[in-house]
């Protein structure tokens, strides 16, 4: 699959576990975007299929997506830009507003959270793995040119660190970093900012620890409410 240069090519991490929350993701994307986008989701029977991905389960791995991300450049021959994210998230403002912010000199843009969990477990028991960069590859914007040593064979071999600590690149000056308000919001994780201009406002939430389409995480806070609402939205007629 190559980039268009009318279509903005975005990869969608799937677990049949969160299916909800893909769709919901899916939907509340075309509904804000101003832009035409191609979604993609990265459903692992199918990358099986296709002999691009053949890794067994990690048993640090808490989504089936924890490492086909790291293919969407190969999906993309190595050419132009593609947005890769978490399916556990919430899409609030128009997306060519991060796609505007690709930047040639990088490999690569994400948010640079400082994210030390609390916890050792994440949702429905799943591990909770600490490291340094945690979340940094939720939300990814590839260059993908710049990204041909994630071949097929490095990314169903090298280590979870290697791969989400970004060590295919030469250094860290290759990353750039997404400071555009808002973006990947950890919810339940980072204070809800005080906007500071009138038009801000936190642009893409996730649920990292878990969202609220599993029946456990039912809390019903403001951001778990608006999940709600944007569901039901998605299928009035």
């Amino acid at each position: 699959m190559e980039k268009e240069d009318n279509l903005i090519p975005i990869f969608i991490g799937y677990d049949f576990r969160e299916r909800a929350a893909a769709n919901v993701l899916i939907d509340s994307i075309y509904q804000k975007s101003s832009f035409p986008v191609s979604i993609t989701p990265l459903i692992t029977s199918q990358l099986i299929k296709k002999k691009l991905f053949y890794r067994e389960r990690d048993k640090n791995q808490s989504t089936d997506f924890s490492f086909t991300r790291f293919l969407v450049p190969k999906l993309m021959g190595y050419k132009g830009w593609a947005i890769f994210m978490d399916c556990d998230m919430l899409c609030r403002t128009d997306i060519n507003k991060l796609w505007s912010l690709k930047d040639e000199s990088k490999a690569l843009l994400c948010v640079k959270h400082n994210h030390i969990p609390k916890s050792n477990a994440k949702f429905l028991g799943e591990k909770q793995t600490k490291y340094q960069k945690k979340n940094w590859s939720s939300l990814m914007l590839f260059n993908c040119a710049k990204c041909k040593n994630l071949t097929v064979e490095y990314v169903n071999t090298a280590s979870g660190l290697e791969l989400h600590q970004f060590k295919w690149l030469n250094d860290d000056s290759e990353i750039g970093e997404i400071k555009s308000f808002g973006w990947n919001f950890l919810v339940d994780v980072e204070e809800t900012p005080k906007l500071k201009k009138k038009n801000d406002q936190i642009a893409l939430l996730h649920w990292t620890l878990g969202g609220p389409w599993f029946d456990k995480n039912k809390k019903l806070s403001a951001f778990d409410q608006e999940w709600f609402n944007a569901r039901n939205d998605s299928i009035r007629i």
